[in-house]
């Protein structure tokens, strides 16, 4: 799978993709079978001997390509071809222990496992790259003032760094599910044809552990082949994390709208907008952020096909699961490092910020004009009576102050300085700095409670 946006030259490349490469994915399969291997070693079910030498001949490098290809070709089958090969490599006496007792699903879904591993890492080692050029910035904004809008209109007064503060809450918060789903997610599923640990016999459970032991990971307690819910839960996982990273991704290209001016993603020299407007410098990181996340989110429909898998197995499912895992691995890849390039060299425009607040003429104080009146009269009164001089200053294009000066049910309890400081939009910010600022503390709290296993 290529990356195809406009910004892959200039964004690095992950790994993620290495990881699905068909090479890759048969040294995971034959990093199993020597798994497997070493776990019946374990048990007693086969001889030590044969372990060490299925070990040590699991290597793709070592065996022949083309005897694989052509088997490949004559088989059709997605693994046999490995296993014919690997039992080859092993040779006399101990060749014909290698895939005791297992199915082939059994091993392609715990080798897929090993690779869904790396891809979590690398994608925490990204969230967390994130979080740590977000926290510098909420720091860096803790008091930068700017409109907080609702329902897409003027608010009340935040600051930039509170804003920041939220995208910070929510990337953690997909950090601490990843923690949570992950021993429901990597758990190691071996029990033959159907699930029934017929083929490895009274030991079977015994086995089905001790290979989870070997892989670092857990045993299914009813390892049924048709069992798809937690894949399609990772998958779920990497939609929510797609929907978190779409919403900032989203406000970015809002903000950086000709209107707004807020805030301008990094635009190297050279880049090129438009092919026919010079002038263009637009939002490319924020729009690939948001195209990967509905990639990714268009998934989850595939995912949840999977787990309706009728009686003990069924192919189908199992490929509609893989395709969507492989997919959603990768471009959150790209999707998360888009959000690194963007916050790495995000510019922000106070200014425009402090303009764009001063907008309404003062409307943006209307609650922290009516709570300090509603100490006087009441306060219902109190947002009837600024309701009234809002409304107007509206209407009648005239200033919010004015009216507000003007208004005797007003002017009986606050005098013309009084209301003044209370239209100033930096005094009425309320927590935003040490929010923003508590963002840190956050980020650091979840790291070093940290499960030792992820």
């Amino acid at each position: 799978m290529r990356d195809e946006s406009s910004t892959a030259s200039r964004v690095a490349d992950p790994g993620i993709r290495d990881l699905y490469t068909l090479d890759r994915r048969w040294q995971a399969w034959l990093d199993v079978e020597a798994a497997l291997a070493r776990a019946q070693a374990e048990i007693g079910m086969i001889p030590a001997e044969a372990a060490t030498a299925i070990s040590a001949a699991a290597h793709l490098s070592q065996m022949d390509r083309s005897r694989i290809d052509e088997a490949f070709r004559r088989t059709a089958h997605t693994l046999v071809p490995l296993i014919w090969e690997l039992s080859e490599q092993v040779g006399e006496p101990h060749g014909g222990w290698v895939h005791w007792g297992a199915t082939t699903q059994n091993i392609m879904e715990a080798g897929d496992l090993l690779v869904l591993r790396e891809v979590h890492a690398i994608l925490r080692g990204q969230i967390e790259t994130v979080l740590d050029h977000l926290v510098q910035l909420a720091e860096r904004t803790a008091d930068m003032p700017m409109a907080g809008r609702t329902h897409g209109q003027h608010a009340v007064p935040i600051t930039f760094g509170y804003k920041v503060a939220g995208w910070v809450d929510q990337l953690v918060r997909q950090l601490e599910r990843m923690d949570d789903a992950s021993p429901r997610i990597f758990q190691v599923p071996l029990g033959g044809a159907a699930g029934t640990f017929a083929s490895l016999g009274a030991d079977g459970r015994r086995c089905q552990e001790a290979l989870a032991r070997e892989l670092g990971m857990t045993a299914r307690d009813v390892p049924s082949r048709a069992i798809m819910d937690a894949g399609a839960e990772n998958v779920l996982l990497m939609a929510m994390l797609a929907a978190v990273c779409s919403r900032i991704g989203r406000e970015v290209y809002e903000l950086m709208k000709t209107e707004f001016g807020e805030v301008e993603e990094p635009v190297p020299p050279g880049t090129v907008g438009s092919s026919t407007m010079p002038q263009k410098r637009n939002p490319k990181f924020a729009q690939d952020i948001v195209f990967y996340a509905a990639d990714i989110r268009a998934q989850v429909p595939l995912a949840l096909e999977a787990v309706q898998t009728e009686h003990e197995a069924d192919r189908t499912t199992h490929l509609m699961l893989s395709q969507a895992e492989c997919r959603v691995s990768v471009v959150a890849g790209d999707m998360l490092a888009r959000m690194i390039e963007l916050f790495a060299g995000l510019e922000l425009h106070p200014d425009r910020m402090r303009e764009n607040l001063d907008r309404s003429g003062g409307l943006i104080m209307a609650e922290a004009v009516m709570l300090d009146l509603g100490r006087q009269i009441g306060r219902q009164h109190a947002h009837d009576v600024v309701y009234d001089a809002a409304q107007a200053t509206v209407v009648e294009k005239r200033p919010f102050s004015e009216l507000l000066r003007a208004d005797s049910r007003v002017s009986e309890h606050l005098d013309p300085a009084a209301i003044e400081a209370l239209l100033d939009p930096t005094a009425y910010t309320g927590l935003c700095a040490e929010m923003a600022r508590s963002a840190g503390t956050q980020v650091r709290r979840y790291l070093a409670g940290r499960p030792a296993t992820v």
